[in-house]
């Protein structure tokens, strides 16, 4: 039988603790930065690929490097003297580019595999990966009738091609970082993060972007008419910016979910066809559909079970998709104004 590891609790994390985001030049990272930085803390490292005048924020006070995170020398400089590190680093997008372009999905794993590892070299207290929902097996989604995906589903392993094995072997690895060398591990299962500041246009944004954005577009060119990938009938569940953020918060500070992989979405399931007609209704227009059958379509239908996170952290994602699905319109509205007026744009 596997010996079980001692829980020790860790000091409270001190305003100046260096906190490392990798990823911090993307949608969910950058927003993690400017949440950590708003709540006081002072020692935030924020690391990506990406040229720093790419970031899609760039949080006053935060020290911004630029370093490619599946090279194993990048990641020791990352972790030099952090206590938190919150690895958010990946190669990723909507369904499109997954299974498109599944070689650089995989290619991911490295930049966990070197995380980790310099992690535990620089004595870090807490090292959170963001994983996918995609980590689920699926065959559990390929009819309509759609099950909440509880944590045990994702055994036996049959994940989303690339993207999703990637994400199931790096959570291997963080639950034996765990039990073999004692780094507290924290894993959440993203599903469908979306809202202001993200990705919109370019083939990496996900749902509710892409349909905002492409309503915006038909309304300014009269053209009462939308393209939907698939015949609008795959069911999904979104989960608003303002609940990640907090659930990965709440998630890396319980001790409760050391090395458990815990499903961080929202439970309230849509069809594509409803997410449009939500939209629709936001921006006061009707559009003619146009469905394209042979486009990246994804799984039949996926949500998240909730049972456990409600259990353990007595909470959940709980923003209602109408707020969210306004919130990230109207943004998107200004970044079209803004990218049709000449200005650059981060999309």
């Amino acid at each position: 039988m596997e010996k079980q590891r001692i829980v020790e609790p860790g000091p409270a994390l001190k305003q100046d603790d260096l906190i490392v985001i990798g990823g911090a030049g993307g949608f969910i990272g950058g927003a993690l930065a400017r949440r950590f930085r708003n709540a006081g803390f002072t020692n935030i490292r924020g690391v990506d690929r990406k040229p720093v005048p790419e970031w899609y924020q760039r949080v006053p006070g935060v020290e911004n490097l630029t370093l490619d995170l599946s090279q194993e020398d990048n990641c020791k400089r990352a972790c030099e003297g952090a206590v938190e590190v919150y690895n958010l680093a990946a190669d990723m997008g909507g369904m499109g580019f997954i299974e498109r372009f599944r070689v650089e999905c995989l290619r991911s794993i490295l930049v966990n595999t070197h995380m980790v590892e310099a992690a535990w070299r620089a004595g870090a207290q807490r090292f959170f990966f963001s994983s996918s929902a995609c980590a689920y097996n699926t065959e559990l989604q390929k009819d309509g009738q759609v099950r909440a995906l509880k944590e045990t589903d994702a055994y036996p392993a049959m994940a989303e091609r690339g993207y999703g094995w990637e994400k199931l072997l790096s959570e291997m690895f963080c639950q034996e970082y765990w039990a073999e060398r004692g780094l507290k591990t924290f894993i959440a299962r993203f599903h469908n993060v979306y809202g202001p500041l993200g990705t919109w246009d370019g083939g990496r944004e996900k749902a509710p972007a892409a349909i905002c954005r492409k309503v915006i577009e038909a309304i300014d060119r009269n053209d009462l008419s939308i393209q939907i990938w698939g015949d609008g009938s795959q069911q999904r569940s979104f989960m608003y910016i303002d609940d990640c953020l907090e659930g990965v918060d709440r998630i890396t500070h319980s001790d409760k979910l050391i090395a458990t992989p815990i499903n961080l979405g929202s439970s309230e399931l849509v069809t594509i066809n409803e997410l449009v007609t939500r939209v629709e209704k936001i921006a006061g227009v009707t559009l003619q559909r146009h469905y394209k059958l042979d486009a990246p379509r994804g799984v039949a239908g996926r949500n998240s079970d909730n049972t456990f996170i409600k259990q353990t952290l007595d909470w959940e994602p709980n923003t209602p998709l109408d707020d969210g699905l306004r919130a990230t319109y109207n943004w998107i509205k200004t970044q079209v104004a803004a990218r049709k007026a000449g200005h650059r744009v981060v999309e």
